[in-house]
């Protein structure tokens, strides 16, 4: 079981070796591109100044919330499909699977914690980190490439750059309507 454990929560999403299969791939990328949405949608409405650490906390709390929601709805959703109960593994699984919600704060947390250590001015470092959320959303869709087995294009770069323009509007749209 140790094994299994340490081989099911040390996967690599990508590797030449041994590369994921399209249903986990698919359910990491879900993950990652919802995380990252709504932890830019966290990020947006909120001011920073240098001793203020609740951008912070809002990050991190945005995060974790996601995180448990998205490990407990993809956990249902696959017990209705497939007409059981999750074993063991499997919800290990949905766990592994949801980490990309908390890896899209990872950057944003360090980003604005040089605020609040004075390293960077407050509106300098609230910005790297929304930029850095829409870049981590755009560089997907070289990872689907990849997936894929395509070279990038022109194409990829294009479609980079829809994807950060929607996921942008997405977090308008979640910005307006519930704040």
């Amino acid at each position: 079981m140790e094994s299994d454990l340490r081989s099911l929560l040390h996967r690599p999403l990508l590797s030449r070796r041994v590369p994921l299969d399209r249903e986990n791939a698919a359910a990491r990328i879900s993950a990652y591109v919802y995380g990252n949405i709504l932890i830019l949608a966290a990020l947006i409405p909120e001011t920073i100044s240098r001793s203020d650490s609740r951008t912070i906390a809002i990050v991190a709390g945005t995060a974790i919330s996601t995180f448990v929601a998205h490990i407990f709805a993809e956990g249902v959703g696959k017990s209705v499909r497939s007409g059981a109960q999750l074993t063991a593994k499997e919800r290990l699984a949905e766990v592994r699977d949801s980490v990309p919600v908390l890896s899209s704060a990872v950057v944003p947390i360090v980003v604005l914690a040089t605020a609040y250590f004075g390293w960077l001015e407050p509106f300098t470092a609230q910005v790297i980190a929304e930029v850095a959320i829409l870049i981590r959303i755009a560089s997907m869709v070289f990872v689907i490439t990849r997936l894929r087995g395509e070279r990038p294009s022109g194409t990829t770069l294009l479609a980079a750059a829809v994807l950060a323009v929607v996921a942008t509007g997405i977090v308008v749209l979640k910005v307006v309507l519930t704040h």
